[in-house]
């Protein structure tokens, strides 16, 4: 077990130090703000959904290496996806980081490929709003939310 939690160490450490899809996105006719005030971490998600597909997805913002690890893999894995398996994302990987199983699936952290790479994280509970804020701030913009707090 110790080499596969050295294994997704390495996977969020390698998401941090250089995340995919960083940047500012003119074209975005989604987008929210997320803000967790206890540690600082401050992200903010542009979409450019078109007819229920994402077909591009960026973040932008500063936190730490989980929060930018998470923000990374969220974006590489949910472009060209659609919003409502973008929804059913959001919920697994929730369940998985908060160590809640789904009474739909017995198994929730196992459909999450790359991303079981944070269920570790339910076992620091300060560290569960680190890699949910992104994810949060998704659902919100997909929501028409602008703006939301992990307070």
């Amino acid at each position: 077990m110790s080499e596969l939690q050295d294994l997704y160490q390495e996977v969020i450490l390698e998401h941090s130090k250089h995340p995919r899809n960083f940047r500012g996105m003119e074209k975005a006719n989604l987008q929210a703000e997320g803000y967790n005030p206890l540690c600082g971490d401050h992200y903010t998600i542009f979409l450019e959904v078109e007819d229920g597909i994402i077909r591009d997805i960026s973040f932008q913002g500063a936190g730490c290496a989980i929060s930018k690890a998470s923000a990374s893999m969220m974006s590489q894995i949910l472009k060209n996806g659609t919003t409502a398996e973008a929804e059913e994302l959001f919920e697994k990987f929730h369940q998985a980081v908060t160590g809640k199983e789904s009474g739909k699936e017995p198994d929730a952290a196992g459909s999450l490929g790359k991303l079981e790479a944070f269920a570790g994280v339910a076992a620091f509970p300060t560290r569960i709003k680190c890699a949910t804020l992104a994810w949060h701030t998704l659902h919100a913009a997909l929501k028409g939310d602008q703006v939301v707090s992990t307070e």
